[in-house]
Order: structure tokens, then C-alpha cells, then sequence
């Protein structure tokens, strides 16, 4: 019998199961596990050959006849804002971002409950309970943050931690060249604010902050009303066949 290490991925493949993102077409994922000593380090070369992460599996899609799913990554240094972004950077003003170790809190639960009602009813995350969250915050080998969005406090002295009303929550990882956005979410009475937005230009901020030159949204799909949003942060790179394209 062949013995694998635990540092060794082993690749497997999912059965086919109705696209979440395009009408009458199936998915089909390859995945492993991220676990071991080089959890970390296999993440990050996974991630930059189109690989998610979902608590400790990586993931990709592997469908027969359908390459819809594009991975993307936004070039943080070049990246500007179009005027409709700036108009909700200003409109989020009132919000201070905080990185904090990866723990979930009843808070946040909260708040994911509330979003998962609102825009997800019939998703496949739409019975988690809190115990299911814990596991999809904590359930990580690598450098894994929690990113919260609070109003801000205007009582609180200069320097202080924001310590207003949480109104939206990312959860990121941090790659050798990039933040990973992970799954965000934000309460749902405040979707006038676009904070979905708002989260990818704070990560965009903070990747060039952090001198990394990226930040991964995950997959783009034409026509997906869910995914094609990711497009509008440009420039930026998709994978291709041929490897990593720059889209202006």
C-alpha cells in the first residue's frame, strides 16, 4: 500500500452538480486539503494557478466543455478608481477598517445570518449555523484575518480602535504577493452604501500599504449577475490558458 505524506496534496474530483452561476450548465470542481506544515505555502501557489480556498480545501473548477469561471486579481499599484467607486469611498466615509486575528464572534454571526437570509436563501450556505461559521473563520493552516467595518466612533480618542456599530465583515487571507479575499458580507439594511465595493477598495488599499501586488477576488464569470462585478476593477490580470493576462 502506498503511503502519502501529509505534506503531499493528494488532487480529487467532485461529481457534477448544478452551476450555481450559469442556468442549465454543471459544475465540477478538483480539490485537496490544506493541511501540514506547508499549508501556507501550497496555498499560496495554488491561489496563483486559479485555486479557492473554503476553510482548509482548495478548490478550483474543473467542468467538461465550459471554461466560464476566470480567476482574477486586481494589480494594486495601478489600479484607480473610476468616479462611481470615489462616490463610494465617500459615502463610507464614516468607516474605519480594522485586521484582526482570525475569531469569530456572535457579532459578526449576526450580521452573516442577516446577509445570508437577505441574498442567499437558496445558496448552499444558506443553514449554517453559528457553530458552521466558526468552523468556516477558524478552520484555516495559513495566515488567515478577519478585516470588520465600523461606523466610526466619534467619542472615541484619535488613535483608538473604532468601537461604532459592525456593518460589514471580510475574511482574508494574506499570500506572498497578495491579500485573498476569502467570502465577505455586510448587513443587508445597509446595502445603499455598496459596501461589496467598498470591500475590495479597502483590500486594494491595504495590499499596496502592505507592499503586496495584489488583491484575488476569486472567479469572474460573463454573464453570472453574482461574479461579472469583479471585472470592474481594473487593471487587472486573468488566468488564462497561456497564463496571466493584463486587462486595462
Amino acid at each position: 500500500m502506498t503511503q502519502h505524506s501529509r505534506d503531499t496534496p493528494q488532487f480529487y474530483l467532485t461529481a457534477p452538480s448544478p452551476c450555481p452561476y450559469l442556468a442549465g450548465k454543471e459544475e465540477r470542481k478538483v480539490f485537496t486539503h490544506l493541511v501540514g506544515e506547508r499549508a501556507g505555502e501550497l496555498n499560496n501557489i495554488l491561489t496563483q494557478g486559479g485555486f479557492r480556498r473554503s476553510q482548509s480545501i482548495a478548490y478550483r473548477p474543473a467542468c467538461e466543455g465550459c471554461r466560464a469561471c476566470v480567476s482574477v486579481r486586481v494589480i494594486a499599484k495601478d489600479f484607480s478608481p473610476t468616479q462611481s467607486m470615489r462616490r463610494i469611498m465617500r459615502r463610507n466615509a464614516d468607516i474605519a477598517s480594522e485586521m484582526r486575528i482570525a475569531v469569530p464572534t456572535s457579532e459578526q454571526y449576526a450580521i452573516f445570518r442577516g446577509y445570508l437570509d437577505s441574498r442567499h436563501r437558496d445558496g448552499g450556505m444558506a443553514d449554517m449555523t453559528v457553530l458552521d461559521y466558526a468552523m468556516m473563520v477558524e478552520d484555516s493552516h495559513i495566515e488567515t484575518r478577519i478585516i470588520e467595518y465600523r461606523r466610526k466612533d466619534p467619542d472615541a480618542p484619535a488613535g483608538k480602535r473604532a468601537a461604532g456599530e459592525l456593518v460589514a465583515i471580510a475574511l482574508t487571507d494574506v499570500l506572498s504577493d497578495g491579500l485573498s479575499m476569502v467570502y465577505s458580507f455586510f448587513e443587508p439594511d445597509e446595502a445603499a452604501r455598496s459596501l461589496g465595493t467598498y470591500m475590495v477598495l479597502d483590500h486594494i488599499a491595504r495590499a499596496r500599504s502592505m507592499g503586496l501586488s495584489y488583491v484575488y477576488l476569486g472567479y469572474w464569470v460573463r454573464g453570472s449577475r453574482k461574479m461579472d462585478y469583479k471585472g470592474r476593477f481594473l487593471p487587472q490580470e486573468r488566468l488564462m490558458p497561456e497564463g496571466w493576462m493584463r486587462v486595462d
